[in-house]
């Protein structure tokens, strides 16, 4: 069970210092979601910023530390490939030099 249903997060073999640190990482990684839609707005074109791929990397990493530590499987092997795509991004910008990406025109 979980905190939802009133579980001590220490019954399943998370601290609360761990339960506050997979909220803090869940926080990071979807606040790239506001980011690229403020961005998004202010430019009245899809557009994806590079905070978008540091905010992924950050939130990601935490994420699959956070995972790690439960032991799930399931959350790893998503977090491994997706920061290794953010990273990537990260990479193809900086060499670039572009601060900010449109979306391909179809």
């Amino acid at each position: 069970m979980g905190v939802a249903n009133g579980t001590d997060p220490r019954e399943v073999g998370l601290s609360w210092a761990w339960l506050v640190f997979g909220f803090a990482a869940q926080a990071l990684f979807m606040g790239r979601m506001l980011v690229q839609w403020i961005a998004s707005e202010k430019a009245k074109s899809s557009v994806v910023p590079v905070a978008f791929w540091w905010l992924s990397v950050i939130g990601g990493l935490m994420l699959l530390a956070y995972f790690l530590r439960r032991g799930d499987p399931v959350g790893v092997l998503g977090q491994l490939f997706g920061v290794v795509v953010y990273a990537r991004n990260l990479i193809f910008i900086h060499r670039g030099g572009a601060g900010l990406r449109s979306s391909p025109k179809s």
